[in-house]
């Protein structure tokens, strides 16, 4: 929320309405979700001329107020209510916030004609314990009767509510930056507030040691400030910190929190009598405990940060006091904190404690060393005024922030090949000088020094050209078609492999999928076959996408039970995408799930998927790569898998991928799945020959082997190249059987071979001929027989 009176402290804005600012804001790409007024109609000042005890109520009173014009009866419960007092009156007619409307009614038989209203019940206070127990609001003497009540108060006021990009960073979470991105809008100047103040002839390093011992903390100030006065704040205090949806607590706790939406930074005041002489900043320790500011004990981790007396936690860095420093009415002597946290950990540690304040927002954000600096000469400033602070000369301070500045150079030529505008470099000087960023132009070269109050803004000529065309106006973008040079296209790395495969498996019936990278956490344990270390997110946006998967194969189990939940019998499924360890090493992997039948054809009916189907088809990926005769299927016991229908698949050697049948304790259905390093697969091969097809007819043989269930058919195959001659073309398997009238130890493997010779018509003797002595060699070999039946 921004408080436009609040800003303009600091910019000239008297001569733009509230919606013209708001239009002037969106333009240049900071949304303003909504203009929002407080005020409500039909309340007024009224002030209790007669006061009498409710007949039917112990705390319910009668009262007769006068608004003006006319004197009415109501009906008030609140203990403060008294003759003479000057209160905010609801008509009958008023709607209150969350459109509740006054109305004449009766209460416990006694006619009530209005309400006297407390500040939270008029959105203007938080509602609690403590403004609950206030009672109605209670009005200066010398308030008009009758008049529009939050006018008089000069509690009325404009507030912009934004819609920040998160690239904007911290920026316009406060009314100064935000001031200086109007300034950049409007071409007008910031003025900063007062951060004078006089110091006595004490400092503050005689009574006073800090020392930092985490990385965690790169600066520290701390500034001392005696004999202060504990009381309520200054009413233009109350109303901002009102306005922006926070309670008035006393000065002190107001100034910090007044400072910390003024600069963006958050500062935290310590009753230095019960802190002590010396501040340590530390690594909390595991199971470490602190009682915070609400009265809760909270149990901290080695990842959180603390400030300490040495010892013990008095605060909790970056999130919330401890209740042993907090300031009170008795307090005389603060000790003044103004830091630098880390970001991350200190969101880590607000979202853990479930502790998220304004505070933590902003130091999760990101803070300007130099606006840390400016806050706490601030609250020096405004406690000498409105406290009677006395300030100690010095500041303790420890500073380890990187100081080198951000420079970026470019030519007009770079921002305008970005924008695809053409904005002279005159235009481009206008624009820097509004943005109130330092420059030089030289030899048609800007070099631009980024200002630190922008963090957001990082040294490359991409921010820069976004931060000009923000000012120039998109309204100012032409509609032009781009000119660039074209040439013929062709996909590279990992996409030309991507894009083959994933045609590949396409032409061979799969269908693909997308899943999510996250799963939960029993998932990622399926098919664990790389035993890599996983990466567990710290804060999932649930359970079940908790993990960063090795793996792709549990996604598509996941998608299996999903098909079948709906009835679908036949499955063929792939996914291409990537995988990450624990070091968040990327990986990108093809995954294939099959179930059913896989051919549906009327001239070969139905091919039931099964281990063959599918070693099939990571043989046409391998062999229409250009691998042929590189790579091998080797059994193995895998997790989640067969242990008697599964391997591992080999390139060169090396370990490519797994492929094998679901094992029956995961999923009870037969389920093929296989998975490949598509990393791996991005090798260079010898380029695919390609020769005419034979001129002469070509012999088929079958033959069935009764071999040991041990034996591999890849070994059988090798054997049977080996032992027939040059006009042995193809070999494949087209049956194994395992059955009725086959030893339980024995497997038969058909195979069919083709026979051909480019040069002449081949003779069934020379083809017999080989044959057999084929047959003769593998039998002996394998110690095996030729299946008849």
């Amino acid at each position: 929320m921004i408080n436009l009176e609040w800003v303009s402290d600091y910019i000239d804005i008297s001569d733009l309405t509230p919606k013209e600012l708001a239009e002037k804001v969106t333009e240049s790409d900071i949304n303003v979700e909504k203009i929002i007024t407080n005020h409500i109609d039909n309340l007024v000042i009224g002030e209790v001329v007669e006061c009498t005890n409710h007949p039917d109520s112990d705390h319910l009173h009668i009262c007769k107020v006068n608004v003006g014009k006319e004197t009415l009866q109501i009906v008030c419960g609140a203990p403060n209510v008294r003759v003479g007092l000057k209160a905010i009156v609801a008509l009958p007619g008023t709607i209150l916030p969350g459109d509740f409307e006054i109305k004449k009614s009766k209460i416990r038989g006694v006619e009530s004609n209005g309400m006297l209203c407390a500040l939270y019940e008029l959105g203007l206070e938080e509602k609690n314990d403590a403004t609950y127990s206030k009672g109605i609001y209670e009005g200066a003497t010398n308030l008009k009767v009758g008049e529009d009540a939050l006018k008089a108060l000069d509690l009325e006021s404009t507030v912009l509510e934004l819609d920040i990009h998160k690239h904007r960073n911290n920026d316009c979470y406060y009314h100064i930056g935000f001031a200086y991105a109007l300034g950049s809008i409007l071409n007008r100047k910031v003025t900063l507030p007062d951060i004078s103040f006089k110091e006595v002839n004490d400092n503050v390093k005689d009574h006073f040691n800090l020392e930092v011992a985490t990385p965690k903390c790169s600066y520290y100030l701390a500034k001392m400030v005696k004999n202060i006065e504990i009381k309520e704040s200054p009413e233009f205090i109350k109303k901002r910190l009102i306005s922006a949806g926070m309670r008035s607590i006393n000065n002190v706790v107001d100034i910090s929190n007044y400072v910390m939406l003024e600069f963006g930074q958050p500062l935290h005041f310590f009753d230095y009598d019960s802190l002590g002489s010396k501040v340590l900043v530390r690594d909390a320790v595991n199971n470490e405990e602190i009682t915070t500011l609400d009265n809760k004990e909270r149990i901290l981790t080695s990842n959180d940060i603390v400030i300490t007396d040495g010892t013990t936690p008095k605060c909790i860095a970056g999130v919330m006091g401890g209740v042993d420093t907090e300031v009170t009415d008795n307090t005389k002597t603060i000790l003044i904190e103004s830091a630098i946290f880390d970001a991350v950990s200190i969101r880590n540690t607000a979202a853990r404690l479930n502790l998220r304040s304004e505070a933590s927002i902003r130091y999760g954000k990101g803070l300007n060393y130099e606006y840390t600096e400016m806050a706490i000469k601030r609250a020096c400033h405004l406690l000498e005024k409105y406290a009677n602070a006395t300030v100690l000369a010095g500041t303790v301070k420890y500073d380890n922030v990187d100081k080198t500045e951000k420079v970026v150079t470019f030519k007009a030529s770079e921002v305008n090949n970005l924008l695809g505008i053409e904005i002279d470099e005159a235009d481009m000087e206008k624009e820097m000088d509004r943005l109130g960023f330092a420059y030089t132009l030289k030899d048609e070269v800007f070099t631009v020094t980024i200002p630190n109050r922008r963090l957001d803004i990082e040294p490359n000529v991409n921010d820069i050209a976004e931060e000009i065309v923000r000012l120039y106006g998109y309204h100012n973008l032409t509609a032009t078609l781009p000119v660039v040079p074209i040439k013929k296209g062709e996909y590279k790395g990992d996409i030309k492999y991507r894009k083959f495969i994933s045609k590949r498996l396409r032409m061979l019936g799969l269908t693909e999928t997308k899943t999510y990278t996250l799963v939960s956490p029993s998932m990622a344990e399926l098919f664990d076959y790389e035993q890599k270390e996983k990466v567990v997110l710290p804060n999932p946006m649930s359970v079940d996408k908790s993990v960063v998967r090795t793996t792709i194969i549990p996604s598509l189990i996941n998608i299996y039970n999903y098909n079948k939940a709906r009835k679908v019998e036949d499955i063929f499924l792939y996914e291409i995408s990537k995988t990450y360890d624990k070091n968040y090493q990327e990986e990108s992997k093809i995954a294939g799930l099959l179930k059913g039948n896989i051919v549906k054809s009327s001239w070969n009916g139905n091919i039931k998927c099964d281990f063959y189907v599918v070693k099939g088809i990571v043989e046409d990926i391998l062999n229409s790569l250009g691998f042929t005769n590189r790579y091998a299927f080797v059994p193995a016991k895998l997790p989640n898998l067969h242990p008697g229908v599964s391997a591992n698949i080999l390139l060169d050697g090396e370990m490519l991928g797994i492929i094998g049948r679901v094992h029956p304790n995961t999923l009870k259905d037969e389920v093929y799945v296989f998975e490949l390093s598509l990393n791996k697969l991005m090798r260079k091969v010898k380029p695919i020959k390609f020769k005419e097809p034979a001129k002469y007819p070509s012999i088929q043989k079958d033959v069935a082997f009764l071999i040991d269930r041990n034996i591999n058919a890849s070994e059988i195959e090798k054997m049977i190249k080996k032992s027939s001659s040059r006009l042995l073309k193809d070999i494949s398997v087209f049956d194994v059987y395992l059955g009725d009238n086959i030893a339980s130890d024995k497997k038969s493997i058909a195979f069919k071979l083709t026979y051909l010779d480019e040069a002449k018509t081949l003779t069934d003797e020379e083809v017999m001929n080989d044959f057999h002595q084929m047959i003769e060699k593998v039998t002996k070999e394998f110690n095996c027989e030729i299946r008849d039946n």
